[in-house]
């Protein structure tokens, strides 16, 4: 996949179908320094609640927290 040096996500409200724990990982893993998340943090607890497809262990809480 493709790395960017800082990646900034926004995490909206509006498109609820893309909601999900898969997005934020993808935008973690491709930010090479940085990663932004802007929003609410009760948006960012509904995105990482929602899983699409088989759920696996990715590290995310770990990512989100350290």
């Amino acid at each position: 996949g493709s790395e960017y040096p800082v990646v900034v996500m926004p995490l909206a409200w509006t498109l609820p179908s893309l909601m999900n724990r898969n997005l934020i990982y993808t935008a973690i893993t491709r930010a090479k320094r940085l990663v932004v998340l802007v929003g609410e943090r009760r948006a960012l607890a509904v995105y990482v609640r929602q899983v699409r497809g088989s759920e696996r262990y990715t590290g995310l809480v770990e990512r989100l927290t350290s």
